[in-house]
């Protein structure tokens, strides 16, 4: 739970039933960080499908809101949960958000929630903290770019979620005449950054968005300062969860000049500065 505030509407995504049983948990590991005075993030593992794999859990519990660009829950309201699952790469299936359901319901979680993809290694997750923001990023940066890019082609039966994290170069790219559902394609490499960033404070809707922007605008000064020419990958969500606004409807600004932008957005920097660095020693 983040601060105190009431209890959240009967509305919002409910998880989607399970269709196919792979998410069985298999062990827990923790971390809280000592410094962190919002939702704590929890690293859990599981084995799916022949894969090892983790993912991070927010138990919010109620009186928390979400603004959101995730696959699953994503938009502005009430949530009870966050979830950033690892999945494999070159991930095969056409229903996301109904896997992340899956790995919610085996979790034990109810409720409306979010649930974030990246095929980036969880357990390598980064945080910053700022005067009470906690921001924690998945770093994932084998397919990145710029987003203002020329247009390309996807099959459009490939996942929504990640299609663009297949690279088309010039030896692979097919003809004009052949069939882009038969195009012949370099495999996925994991890309991904996915943030998230827990609020004491409550946010007005026009701040949340506001908020979504500052953390963005952080995450590519933090790329640039790795010295990466990139502003991300095509497949990047953020997550800011904050307590509900009372009858004051919340604090009004998020922008990065903003009290709360500005920690918003040097908690943000952190965290992706530090996930980003290993990405530029490989690179």
């Amino acid at each position: 739970m983040i601060g105190g505030a009431r209890r959240p509407r009967e509305d919002g995504p409910e998880p989607v039933p399970p269709s196919h049983q792979g998410c069985a948990i298999d062990s827990v590991r923790v971390h809280l960080p000592a410094q962190c005075a919002g939702p704590r993030a929890e690293l859990r593992d599981r084995h799916e499908d022949g894969h090892h794999l983790h993912h991070l859990v927010w138990r919010l519990g109620p009186g928390v809101r979400v603004c959101s660009s995730a696959v699953l829950g994503g938009g502005i309201g009430p949530r009870t949960w966050i979830l950033n699952a690892q999945v494999p790469g070159g991930y095969p299936r056409l229903d996301p958000d109904r896997h992340l359901a899956e790995i919610a319901a085996a979790e034990g979680l109810t409720g409306p929630g979010a649930g974030l993809m990246t095929a980036a290694e969880v357990a390598a997750y980064t945080t910053g903290h700022d005067g009470g923001v906690t921001a924690t990023v998945t770093t994932g940066l084998g397919v990145r770019g710029w987003a203002a890019a020329p247009e390309t082609t996807v099959p459009e039966t490939a996942a929504p979620e990640f299609a663009a994290d297949e690279t088309v170069t010039p030896e692979t790219a097919a003809p004009e005449t052949e069939d882009p559902a038969t195009r012949i394609r370099t495999p996925p490499r994991p890309g991904t950054v996915n943030i998230v960033v827990g609020l004491p404070v409550a946010l007005s809707d026009a701040a949340l968005v506001n908020a979504v922007a500052t953390a963005t605008e952080a995450k590519v000064q933090a790329l640039l300062d790795a010295g990466l020419d990139c502003s991300g990958t095509p497949t990047d969500a953020v997550c800011i969860a904050a307590p509900e606004p009372g009858p004051d409807g919340g604090e009004p600004f998020a922008g990065p000049r903003s009290p709360w932008g500005a920690r918003i957005a040097r908690a943000v920097h952190t965290a992706v500065l530090a996930g980003a660095r290993p990405a530029r020693d490989l690179s």
